[in-house]
């Protein structure tokens, strides 16, 4: 078999088999097929597509690249959430904690934040202490006391995405859904869990931006996940502003505690609820009514909040912070972004705020960048608001005031204004089954 003729047959627009894309994986992971040809295959696919069978075979094949996650030590049915990214996005901080007390067992592996979005592991090591690197058996023995634990990725899972995202990513060949659908089921599926909540995010702060290019990826996610043998439903949610008040990540982790106390942003809250029913729905725990009831019932009684200060404590970190979050390191300076306009708050562009909080200190433009935990954005207005001149939009929080001018001008130019009142945005947008 030759790399020349999968390429010119995909050029050609015709369907891959199962044993070219398998051929093509090995190749590539193992070194023996060089970047230009995989970069050729990645365009060719870019141009023509592939079939649902083709991308459930690229999609298997990536995962089965590396090390797979075997879960069945621990005991009942494994949920797991995933995310495809945004700004303020704490949700698995907030609906891990709901769903474990619930007795569903959440083996989160999660990942790190690059460019304008977070990362849960950097959120969670904000916290005094707290590891996100733990041996297996720990792992292991945490979530069948605790129901949660959540960790970093492993550094070998699913490699073969790992090498073709970092090639997509400079050769303009990332915005492809079989490519997109294969490089975060790759993952999933070898993470090991028995069934997936998938949080497609849609908007200006979203890698999709509008509703149906997220149902198109929604519905292709579903669909690979089921064939698989996994049970799935996806949730488009809405990413055209911030989720939330806070951007940054021990900011985050303050926020994640509020919600878990029964207070802090309703849309948020939303959020989290619907994901976590959806969650305790794959796990049988009754119907989305119900199970919406049982999420906010484990608010109510503290239980989500003490399952997560019983992980955060089984994970080495001081969970003190959590009963009083005054103890979070504090930023050395404060600014307050200063309205220009009179007016309601018609639309916020999520991507800016996301830069303005990298570029406090929060996020990381580079891999190797170092994180200001305690730097990021909290937000006084959001759409739907009305706003004097003169009047704090957001506040900035960072250890370099150098930061404020350049982070300023971006909050203020992602803001948009009406002179009349326009509708609060729909958070759930849409149910993929």
């Amino acid at each position: 078999m030759l790399m020349y003729d999968i390429i010119k047959k995909k050029r050609d627009n015709q369907s891959l088999s199962k044993e070219e894309i398998d051929f093509f994986v090995k190749g590539y992971v193992d070194k023996t097929i060089p970047d230009y040809q995989a970069a050729a295959l990645m365009m060719a696919i870019f141009f023509n597509g592939m079939t649902d069978d083709e991308t459930v075979n690229l999609t298997l094949a990536m995962s089965k690249s590396g090390d797979t996650v075997d879960l069945s030590g621990i005991s009942g049915i494994k949920v797991d959430k995933h995310s495809t990214g945004g700004v303020g996005d704490k949700t698995t901080l907030i609906i891990a904690p709901i769903v474990a007390s619930l007795g569903v067992k959440v083996a989160k592996m999660s990942g790190r934040g690059l460019g304008h979005t977070g990362g849960t592991i950097d959120k969670l090591e904000s916290i005094k202490g707290f590891k996100t690197t733990i041996e297996k058996e720990k792992f292991f023995e945490i979530v069948n006391k605790i129901g949660v634990s959540v960790i970093g990725q492993s550094g070998n899972l699913a490699p073969a995405d790992k090498m073709l995202y970092a090639l997509r990513d400079v050769t303009a060949t990332v915005d492809c859904i079989p490519l997109i659908v294969s490089s975060i089921m790759s993952k999933k599926l070898a993470s090991g869990s028995d069934a997936i909540v998938l949080d497609v995010k849609c908007g200006s702060g979203a890698f999709m931006k509008n509703l149906q290019d997220a149902k198109t990826l929604a519905k292709s996610m579903v669909n690979i996940g089921k064939m698989a043998g996994k049970k799935m439903v996806a949730l488009i949610t809405d990413m055209s502003v911030p989720l939330g008040t806070a951007i940054g990540n021990s900011l985050e982790i303050i926020e994640a505690v509020d919600i878990l106390n029964g207070c802090g942003d309703k849309k948020l809250t939303e959020v989290c609820i619907e994901l976590s029913a959806n969650m305790l729905y794959l796990s049988g725990k009754g119907d989305l009514e119900l199970c919406k009831d049982l999420a906010r019932q484990s608010i109510l009684d503290k239980s989500a909040f003490n399952t997560f200060c019983l992980m955060v404590e089984s994970q080495g970190g001081d969970s003190n912070c959590l009963r009083d979050t005054n103890l979070f390191t504090k930023s050395a300076y404060r600014y307050e972004v200063l309205s220009k306009n009179n007016g309601y708050i018609k639309a916020i562009n999520a991507e800016k705020y996301g830069m303005a909080s990298l570029i406090l200190g929060a996020g990381r433009a580079k891999k190797e960048d170092d994180i200001d935990y305690s730097a990021g954005i909290i937000m006084n207005k959001t759409v739907g608001d009305y706003v004097k001149v003169g009047e704090c939009i957001a506040t900035l929080h960072t250890n370099q005031s150098e930061r404020f001018n350049e982070a300023n001008k971006l909050v203020l130019s992602s803001i948009e204004f009406s002179d009349k009142k326009v509708a609060e945005n729909t958070v759930i947008l849409d149910r993929i089954v």
